[in-house]
């Protein structure tokens, strides 16, 4: 079976030809300009690999409930040449395959649980902490949606107590976004996280802030296993501060076999950072199978 990815994300769009076993057999990366440029250029891409379906990872905020009338849209996003562009009607009127869709964060959520290191589990959630943070939350077996679909990083924050920073969101200031990602960094301590890798204060405020959002995760939704990926999270002493910043917050009130092995709890992904792409194709075979 071939089948057809698309990570769609804010910089780039990784397409990609797979299979049902999640196997990738080739992929190409474009940028993500206007529609006008960008979409011909992912068309062209697609319609002569003879794929039996398409599945699209998106940025978003983006519309998943299929009774709508702008389902497969992306809606209300800061990239404004894209606010209210039919994602799905567009490529699957140009290939005519069908096309399952979902965010960026749902589609590495589903990645790590189909083939990944929460693969066997009822409730997990895969956070990515980059240039913004979202997050992919399977419940019961299933993606989260809800209302719209989880903004997981945009949790309001308790600030550090040494922290006089305003906040970076232009919505909330001191969400989880605001106070921790990428530019967040940037902007508190005047240079990139990359440059800042032998400042033991700057990665500990960064602690605080991601395990306070994972403590609100755990008393509300119960996951059994948190990925935490994205770049922020490749200064490779971020987990072990995180693990420990989120047993000190947690205070001990709730007793798991799971929180007492906090190393197999909180876990980076497994899948060499083809969990995004891994996930569209199973978005692919699952809308394949949903128009059977």
């Amino acid at each position: 079976m071939r089948l057809g990815a698309l990570e769609a994300g804010g910089t780039k769009m990784v397409c990609a030809i797979g299979n049902e076993n999640g196997e990738i057999f080739e992929r190409i990366s474009i940028p993500t300009e206007t529609p006008e440029i960008t979409m011909p250029q992912i068309v062209e891409y697609f319609k002569d690999k003879q794929i039996e379906a398409l599945g699209i990872g998106c940025f978003g905020p983006i519309d998943l409930k299929r009774e709508s009338e702008t389902y497969g849209y992306i809606t209300t996003t800061p990239k404004l040449a894209w606010r209210n562009y039919n994602m799905v009607g567009e490529l699957k009127k140009a290939l005519g395959v069908p096309v399952g869709f979902d965010t960026d964060v749902n589609g590495s959520a589903l990645g790590e649980a189909t083939w990944g290191i929460t693969k066997g589990l009822e409730n997990s959630m895969y956070i990515t902490v980059g240039t913004g943070i979202g997050a992919g939350i399977i419940t019961n077996g299933k993606l989260l949606h809800g209302m719209l679909h989880p903004e997981a990083g945009h949790l309001l924050m308790v600030r550090h107590p040494k922290d006089n920073y305003e906040g970076r969101c232009p919505y909330h200031k001191t969400c989880l976004e605001g106070m921790a990602a990428g530019p967040a960094i940037e902007a508190r301590w005047g240079k990139k996280g990359f440059e800042l890798a032998d400042k033991k204060e700057v990665w500990e405020m960064e602690a605080y802030y991601i395990a306070q959002a994972l403590v609100d995760y755990i008393v509300t939704l119960s996951p059994e296993r948190i990925v935490l990926g994205g770049g922020v999270m490749h200064q490779e002493h971020m987990l072990p501060l995180v693990r420990e910043e989120v047993k000190r917050q947690l205070a001990g009130y709730i007793q798991t076999k799971e929180l007492n092995d906090m190393e197999h709890y909180v876990v980076l992904p497994s899948l060499n950072d083809n969990q995004g792409i891994m996930g569209a194709l199973k978005l692919a075979l699952d809308e394949l199978a949903f128009e059977a």
